[in-house]
């Protein structure tokens, strides 16, 4: 007879673990609170725009074919990907933008042309960057983070000094225009912490960048939602939406018994979180939960977003595909997030124009923009704010690019902290989880299996490896795999 498991979530992680679980044999279903799957990769379609909801870069792209290989699949058999060449564009003021080229050699020329001998340092940095890649990739993030002897190779005990210094620290001693450490700078925002607080071992997302390249998956970052629920739904897995997991049920033995569904009682013994962690948590009795709120209270968390999805009826000029606006100091912007957390006065931002790569985003002649300011978690969140930082923004791109934009809004939405809570239970409104800090990698992370409740376990961006698609990939299987050692030998059904 098979094991089963209900998944509580249809993120990336999820969805990967489901994909794991159910090849293995066990009888999965998955319990999507929202009407539509994929998390917070959800899809927003209005008057003929789509809108990826939440991530829109495609990096790391092994990890992706790795993930589709282990079920003799690849990418490919379900979308389509396109390399973006230029991979993004960057402005610090008026007309003063730098853009990123698609291939390596193209980068070297414009840091040479930038800061003249820079390749060369970038050439030397890149070459860290790739073998930490490896150690990473290798040995590292498939880890279950459940001892910090997980850490001790060879390979780490050679660069044990990056794990200890900073990238802000590690980039910055060679490289000395503002523009170009900014651009090396940038990557690690997708870790959700500073340059100044990021181990310098962590330089292997700019092998990512530079080496790896960014990518589009045709039709979105949702056609890969689709592609792992194709996935799963031939393997056997089963979906339920609109299904809201009001209580974790434990008996005296501290053993999961049943979940509380939308009133409905599903016994079970094996309970696999895609959800938030904290949020999880909460769904037990007391004495159950590992985790304090005092606990929750202390961890540093990567950013919350305000988001905005806006439709124009034409082109927009002078903007790429990804197009990052670090017009302002970002070590201020930083401060609001990290240190003491309140709207930044003057924000860094990022736009997203996927209509200019891809057709299906946009009517005819019209462009599909997406906007997102990092925040700090938990901060005020009102319409009225939103306008505020909407205005702010469209004033900087009309002036950064040259061009009017205002008059040529059709349609506009947004999210914010609010929407993070209510849409996704997410603690404080964060969108990336805790932040890949030195204090907060690995086993220092909360942990996959849950220490007090036999049968349940965690998966995504609170546990191992940490934020980001490719991690949260990682998670289901390092998740998946837990599980499968944990009930090697017994039968749970």
């Amino acid at each position: 007879m098979k094991k089963n498991i209900y998944i509580i979530g249809s993120g990336f992680s999820a969805l990967s673990a489901s994909c794991y679980l159910a090849q293995a044999g066990y009888q999965v279903t998955i319990l999507e609170k929202n009407k539509t799957v994929g998390g917070r990769a959800r899809q927003l379609l209005r008057d003929g725009f789509t809108f990826d909801i939440g991530p829109t870069w495609y990096w790391m792209p092994d990890v992706f074919e790795k993930f589709f290989s282990d079920f003799n699949k690849k990418p490919s058999d379900f979308y389509e990907l396109e390399k973006l060449d230029p991979a993004y564009q960057v402005y610090f003021d008026e007309a003063d933008a730098i853009t990123i080229p698609g291939h390596l050699e193209a980068i070297y020329k414009v840091f040479e042309n930038e800061e003249p001998g820079s390749s060369k340092h970038l050439k030397a940095f890149l070459k860290s960057a790739a073998y930490n890649y490896d150690v990473s990739i290798n040995n590292l993030v498939y880890k279950p983070g459940a001892s910090a002897l997980e850490l001790v190779t060879p390979e780490t005990i050679a660069k044990i000094t990056q794990f200890f210094s900073t990238l802000r620290s590690q980039v910055r001693k060679h490289i000395k225009s503002k523009k170009l450490i900014q651009i090396l700078e940038f990557p690690v925002l997708f870790l959700g912490a500073k340059p100044s607080n990021t181990p310098a071992f962590y330089n292997f997302m700019n092998y990512a960048d530079f080496v790896l390249g960014t990518w589009h998956p045709k039709g979105g970052m949702y056609m890969v939602i689709e592609a792992m629920t194709t996935l799963a739904k031939s393997l056997g897995v089963v979906f339920k939406t609109n299904a809201n997991v009001e209580e974790i049920k434990v008996n005296a033995q501290g053993e999961v018994e049943a979940l509380i569904v939308n009133g409905e009682n599903l016994e079970t013994k094996l309970v696999l979180s895609g959800a938030d962690y904290h949020h999880t948590e909460t769904l037990l009795p007391k004495k159950y939960r590992q985790y304090s709120e005092t606990y929750w209270e202390s961890k540093v968390f990567a950013p919350s977003s305000l988001l905005f999805y806006v439709g124009f009826d034409k082109k927009l000029e002078r903007v790429c595909h990804h197009t990052l606006f670090f017009d302002t100091d970002f070590d201020t912007h930083a401060k609001s997030i990290y240190d003491t957390p309140e709207w930044p006065e003057k924000p860094l931002f990022y736009a997203s124009f996927p209509s200019i790569t891809d057709a299906s985003f946009a009517p005819e002649g019209n462009e599909a923009g997406t906007f997102l300011i990092p925040l700090a978690p938990g901060i005020k969140d009102t319409p009225q704010i939103r306008d505020e930082y909407f205005n702010l923004i469209i004033e900087r791109l009309e002036r950064l690019t040259n061009q009017k934009v205002r008059e040529h809004i059709i349609l506009k939405e947004s999210f914010c902290v609010n929407d993070f809570i209510k849409d996704y239970n997410s603690y404080k409104g964060n969108a990336y989880g805790l932040a890949n800090i030195l204090t907060q990698t690995a086993f220092l992370r909360p942990k996959i299996k849950s220490k007090k409740v036999k049968g349940l376990f965690f998966t995504g961006q609170l546990t191992v490896p940490g934020p980001g698609v490719p991690p949260s990939l990682i998670s289901g299987k390092i998740a998946s795999d837990s599980i499968l050692k944990t009930y090697k030998n017994e039968a749970v059904i």
